[in-house]
């Protein structure tokens, strides 16, 4: 992380980490599907002349994969907007807003309908990315889903060139 960056080179900086390919383990951690285990294989990407990402792939469980999805994109000078699972229109959730809480963690709202909460997605290193879906039951935030991905494309961020 660069020592004087502003807040817009954090939030650059933070989607420049997540480019590449991770896989990884997730688990279901409440709810009716509590104790299920699945992995995903997501590409991350950012896109041209805007700052965001969006983390694209699926997660199988046994024989049966799921398309995962989550993309978003700087809304004016701080906000952020996106959708995950194909956002509230589809079967996922929208993501109503957001923000980088520094270089290696971001967190963005999530809302359908009567249901709020949270994505979060910290690097703590180059080569792991931990994500974190939570949604509030009462007054408290409770995580529903967790993956613990690693990189696999072997290109380590420092090294990645942009045109």
């Amino acid at each position: 992380m660069l020592a004087g960056a502003s807040a817009g080179e954090r939030d650059v900086e933070f989607f420049h980490s997540v480019e590449g390919k991770w896989s990884g383990p997730g688990e279901i951690v409440a709810g009716k599907y509590k104790g299920t285990k699945f992995t995903c294989n997501f590409t991350g990407s950012t896109p041209v002349g805007k700052v965001g990402m969006t983390l694209d792939g699926g997660c199988r469980v046994g024989i049966f994969t799921q398309p995962m999805s989550a993309s978003v994109e700087r809304k004016g000078q701080r906000g952020y907007s996106g959708s995950f699972m194909g956002g509230s229109s589809g079967s996922g959730l929208d993501i109503i807003s957001g923000n980088v809480v520094d270089g290696r963690k971001v967190v963005f709202a999530i809302n359908r309908k009567q249901l709020n909460g949270v994505m979060q997605a910290r690097v703590p290193n180059d080569n792991s990315m931990i994500v974190t879906v939570s949604v509030r039951v009462a007054e408290q935030m409770v995580p529903v889903i967790g993956m613990n991905l690693k990189r696999v494309d072997g290109v380590e961020i420092g090294s990645i060139a942009k045109d």
